[in-house]
């Protein structure tokens, strides 16, 4: 994000969760304006993330998307026990992919929050 006031605002959405948790109608409202910024920056990833995890959060009063599963290193076998991340901590993660969202990995993993919203909510990917 180039624009001074979107990256003002998202770090204002990261405060707020860090501090207060959840709060379902501020982070929505704050989303909301975020995403009108990002849509005149012409971030189409971003934008769409933005609302799926508004209206996610709307929809559920929480956030109920886990973090992305790291794929296995080639030779590292794969752990059965793996425990789901959701709620804030998978909130302040996709955040912090948001602030970094032009490297290829954060926008892989934003891609799958996108996937996984998508899938929570019943659309199809």
């Amino acid at each position: 994000m180039e624009n001074i006031k979107a990256q003002k605002l998202l770090n204002k959405i990261q405060r707020d969760l860090m501090r207060n948790g959840i709060i379902i109608n501020t982070l929505v409202e704050d989303l909301k304006d975020l995403r009108k910024l990002v849509v005149e920056e012409n971030i189409p990833l971003l934008a769409k993330v933005i609302r799926l995890t508004y209206e996610h959060i709307e929809e559920n009063e929480d956030f109920l998307i886990a973090i992305p599963e790291d794929e296995p290193l080639e030779g590292e076998e794969e752990t059965t026990a793996t425990e789901e991340v959701t709620g804030l901590e998978s909130l302040e993660y996709m955040f912090s992919l948001m602030a970094d969202h032009s490297n290829k990995l954060n926008e892989q993993e934003l891609r799958e929050y996108v996937r996984a919203l998508k899938e929570f909510a019943g659309e199809d990917y």
